[in-house]
This record gives C-alpha cells, sequence and structure tokens, in this order.
C-alpha cells in the first residue's frame, strides 16, 4: 500500500493539472474588475514583465464586431492581443483590452466557431448578457467609465491614454473623440464614416450585387420602423440602428478637438466614404485628422494577389508603425 501511494498521489497531481483552467496571469495579463451600472467590466492589461507597476502611456485597442473572448489559445499558446507586433512597444506603453460583455475572457479556440466567436453551448447563439448589450450607446458609455477608471491607475500615465479602434471599434473611438475625457487620441481604422448601412450598400454595389443592395435596403425599412427591437439573432435592430444614425462618425469628427489617426485601405469597401470624409475635414478647416489612405489594402489590411486577398500579404504592422509615429508626434 506504502508502494501505491506516491503513484496515487503523482496521478492526482497530474488529473488536477490537466483539469486546471487557464487563467489570464498564465499568459503574461493582469486582469483587473471594475463596476460599470449592474455590470462586472473585464480589463485587461498586458505589460513589459517586471514593469506592470511602471507609470507609463496607455494604449486601448477597443474590439470589432465579432464576440470573441480577449485571450485566445490553443495548444501551441495564446493568440496575439493585438494584430502587429508589440514585444518592443511594451517598453513604452501598458497595453489593454476589454472584454465584451457575457463573453468569457478567455477561451481555447475549441470551444469558439471557426471565426473565433463564442457561442451559449446551450443555445448555440451569442449570450443574452452580449445581445442585450451588443450596441454603440453601451459601448461608448461603458468605456468612458473604463477610461476613467484607467486614468486613476498610479501605474498610468493619466494625461497619454491613447484609444485604438477597428472596423465596428472605430465607431466607439470616434464618439469617444468627441467626449474625450482622459483620452489624448484616436486611433481609428477602417471605419463607417457615414454609417454601417451605407458601407454595407457601398460593398453591394462594388461587387455588382444590386440584389443585395436591394435587400438591404429593405433590412433599413424595418430597421427604421423598429430601431430598439433587439430579438439576440445576428446583427440586431438595435446594434445596426446605432451604428447608422445621423450621428455618424464624420459628424463626431466635425465636433472632435483631440488629435484623431484616420487609416484605411483604398480597396476596403468603405475607401469612398472615407475619402468622402477627408474631403469635408478639408472644407470644415479641421486640422486635428490625419488621413493615411493605404493604396490597395482591403478591410484588414491585406493585400490581393491575382483579384484575391492574400492573407500572406499582411501589413499591419505596418500600418501601426505609421500610427505610432504619429502618436510621438502628436
Amino acid at each position: 500500500m506504502r508502494k501505491l501511494l506516491p503513484l496515487l498521489v503523482l496521478l492526482l497531481g497530474s488529473f488536477a493539472g490537466f483539469a486546471q483552467p487557464k487563467t489570464p496571469a498564465d499568459f503574461g495579463y493582469r486582469h483587473l474588475r471594475m463596476r460599470y451600472q449592474r455590470d462586472t467590466v473585464d480589463i485587461l492589461v498586458l505589460s513589459k514583465k517586471g514593469e506592470e507597476l511602471t507609470r507609463k502611456p496607455v494604449f486601448l485597442f477597443v474590439q470589432g464586431s465579432t464576440p470573441q473572448p480577449v485571450i485566445m489559445y490553443d495548444e501551441r499558446g495564446a493568440f496575439p492581443m493585438l494584430p502587429f507586433e508589440i514585444d518592443t512597444l511594451l517598453t513604452r506603453y501598458h497595453f489593454v483590452e476589454i472584454s465584451k460583455p457575457g463573453i468569457p475572457v478567455i477561451a481555447h479556440t475549441k470551444s469558439l466557431t471557426p471565426g473565433y466567436a463564442y457561442l451559449d453551448p446551450k443555445t448555440g447563439q451569442a449570450p443574452l448578457a452580449y445581445c442585450q448589450r451588443n450596441y454603440l450607446g453601451y459601448y461608448v458609455a461603458r468605456d468612458a467609465a473604463v477610461l476613467r477608471y484607467l486614468s486613476r491607475q498610479p501605474w498610468a500615465q493619466a494625461d497619454e491614454i491613447t484609444a485604438m479602434g477597428h472596423s465596428e471599434g472605430s465607431n466607439v473611438v470616434a464618439r469617444l473623440a468627441r467626449h474625450p475625457g482622459p483620452l489624448r487620441r484616436v486611433v481609428y481604422l477602417s471605419g463607417s464614416p457615414l454609417g454601417r448601412m451605407l458601407t454595407v450598400i457601398s460593398g453591394n454595389r462594388q461587387e455588382a450585387d444590386s440584389v443585395g443592395a436591394e435587400n438591404n435596403f429593405t433590412f433599413w425599412k424595418e430597421i427604421v420602423a423598429r430601431p430598439q427591437e433587439n430579438n439576440c439573432l445576428g446583427d440586431t435592430h438595435l446594434l445596426v440602428s446605432s451604428l447608422s444614425s445621423t450621428q455618424t462618425p464624420l459628424d463626431d469628427f466635425l465636433h472632435s478637438k483631440i488629435p484623431v489617426f484616420v487609416g484605411y485601405g483604398t480597396r476596403d469597401r468603405s475607401a469612398l466614404l472615407e475619402d468622402y470624409m477627408r474631403l469635408e475635414m478639408i472644407r470644415a478647416g479641421k486640422t486635428n485628422l490625419t488621413f493615411r489612405a493605404y493604396p490597395e489594402l482591403e478591410h484588414n489590411f491585406m493585400g490581393f494577389t491575382n483579384g484575391v486577398v492574400d492573407q500572406k500579404k499582411w501589413n499591419w504592422d505596418r500600418v501601426a508603425h505609421d500610427f505610432f509615429a504619429w502618436m510621438r508626434t502628436h
């Protein structure tokens, strides 16, 4: 029996280690929590090891439209926090990301869809807590509260907080630029400056999809008739109406005063709308916006080969180099 005890202890320890769930700390993140209204907001911070409490500028990344966990991992480890290399930037910045409401902070890819979205395992749909809060007004108010919280942290340089949003996240940072609070500057990438619906229909036109365009006009009529409807299935009326209101990012930037970097690929479906916004900023005499168009790149800053998006032509590091250089002078 005495000979069996060490083996039994070893086996029990192995099973316990195998069943132990991963935590943000396992991948080098600090996990902070704050209360917003009746919600608990999860905030993940990535810092240079040993400099977690060193006072530095803060770079907040605002997620796009997919209900993804902040940390996704597989057998090889965690996916990068951002689509560009940040190892050398950790010397200068603390990087922050806010978890989507109702979505786990961390998940193995085997528990996600092929597009890395998290769905409720019982219903096969997005969690109720997520879809109830998945609209622009909630994200803007919540993120503004998080910015105030971050500005009070002793490791945060309160006068050097930047927010970057890509795709749907760009709508959030555009509104924050209008009412910045402690926010010093904004990076707005691949946005929909005249609202989501016009961007979607613009994409239909570029693809010569007249049927799709007409269907989207019909969908828009339904949204206008019932803008608050939220059936938690796909892009709800509540979400789309919030991203397609008369108060667009263009309008937000006309009223903004902080520095803004606007970046977009010229093959993005919203490229012409970005160019229009640039014209309007010139007309209005706005000098706080810097525009950078990337020729022959699409929505996610990938290039093309023989007319097809080529994921090997990944240009995020190039784009990041540009806006971090801009940040140093603005």
